[in-house]
């Protein structure tokens, strides 16, 4: 298993423990709601048999005296959290409310329809014919909330904590690749040199022999493109000049140079640049046949020794798309993000860095995209730049 499949699978891993941990909280408050409700409605009916047993014991003033008294009115006064309507005929009785924040009548018995309204049932005194409406405590309604003010605060607290680590990440990954290839076009410089003072060494050694020079033309050719190889290395980490070019001219290029190393049986379907209407995209040639060449190695890896590599150019909106296709084995579709990160290889040869700096090349240096456009296992893959015009 890689690194991207073994990511991938602790993504899983972490959303179900996420969902399982967001339900048992939802459970648990469904719970603790449901027993604060029903004690709610136990202190309504205690509340309701308390102001009976009152009125019973208290039919004037004579009984104020009573042993009871205190203790009835403590108890009815006691609650300070539950509103409370008690009514009788359809209307609020005097001093038969609490916890509403207001003493006007008319108020209250607004209130009393809005409630009846909204489906509120009475707890009703069946000797007397008292109703009680009340309302749930705000700590309900509160507890209602909490499991989604809880999902919002951890996806806050998730999705900050994600960029902010992304973000250095993506920058600790940046200076190492910046590092890694200026240090690469410095090695290649030494060398590059040296084998450049060597063949015109032996060329003024062999100057009359014309074999020795037809080999050391294409040494030369070969340190050349060494040399173009460091250059683009060096131009990593830093802004490109980018100039306007024809895009016809550019995929030809890179096909002439890819047509010559692929085997005989690899057919290269190009538009000419001869008979197609130029386009012109501003660009670093450089480093924008680094791309191209690099996903034309990548075809000719699919394919083995023959298949067919095609290009098609078209317009769309203010973009111009180039589609790279190959007949070879094709991406999964599930991985059509992976290839572009950095280390995901399907070679046994390689660093996996290719892609992933082609999509630098391309988003970074070209304020353009690549992508994956479509992809069939052993029918090929169409790869997209998107550059602006």
């Amino acid at each position: 298993m890689d690194l991207y499949d073994k990511k991938s699978r602790w993504k899983i891993y972490l959303a179900i423990a996420g969902v399982i941990i967001l339900l048992v909280s939802l459970f648990y408050t469904r719970f603790l709601v449901n027993q604060l409700s029903k004690e709610a409605q136990y202190k309504v009916e205690v509340t309701l048999l308390a102001y009976n047993k009152f009125l019973e014991d208290n039919p004037g003033d004579a009984c104020y005296d009573c042993k009871d008294i205190g203790f009835l009115l403590n108890l009815v006064n006691k609650n300070t959290t539950i509103p409370l309507l008690i009514t009788e005929d359809g209307k609020v009785q005097e001093n038969g409310y609490v916890n509403f924040g207001t003493e006007n009548l008319d108020e209250l018995n607004r209130e009393l329809k809005r409630m009846i309204n909204r489906g509120a049932k009475p707890i009703i005194d069946p000797n007397t014919g008292i109703e009680i409406y009340y309302k749930e405590p705000a700590i309900l309604n509160q507890l209602r909330l909490f499991p989604i003010i809880q999902l919002l605060l951890i996806a806050a607290f998730i999705f900050f904590g994600y960029v902010s680590f992304s973000s250095a990440r993506r920058a600790e990954q940046n200076r190492v690749w910046v590092g890694m290839a200026k240090e690469t076009a410095h090695q290649l410089g030494t060398p590059i040199s040296g084998i450049v003072a060597w063949i015109e060494h032996l060329r003024a050694l062999r100057d009359d022999d014309e074999e020795v020079n037809e080999i050391l033309d294409e040494l030369g050719n070969d340190v050349n493109r060494l040399d173009l190889i460091a250059d683009r290395f060096s131009k990593i980490g830093s802004e490109p000049k980018l100039e306007t070019v024809n895009i016809f001219d550019e995929l030809e290029s890179s096909r002439a140079y890819m047509q010559r190393r692929a085997p005989r049986k690899v057919d290269f379907q190009f538009p000419d640049p001869m008979q197609s209407k130029a386009l012109f995209v501003k660009l670093n040639s450089h480093l924008f046949n680094w791309v191209v060449e690099n996903l034309l190695r990548n075809a000719l890896d699919a394919m083995g020794s023959k298949g067919t590599i095609s290009a098609e150019v078209y317009e769309e909106g203010n973009y111009i798309n180039i589609d790279l296709s190959d007949t070879g084995k094709g991406i999964p579709h599930g991985k059509f993000k992976t290839v572009f990160q950095p280390g995901f290889s399907t070679k046994k040869r390689g660093w996996g860095l290719g892609l992933s700096l082609a999509k630098r090349i391309i988003e970074e240096y070209h304020n353009g995209k690549i992508f994956v456009k479509k992809s069939e296992e052993n029918a090929g893959t169409t790869f997209t730049i998107r550059l602006p015009k």
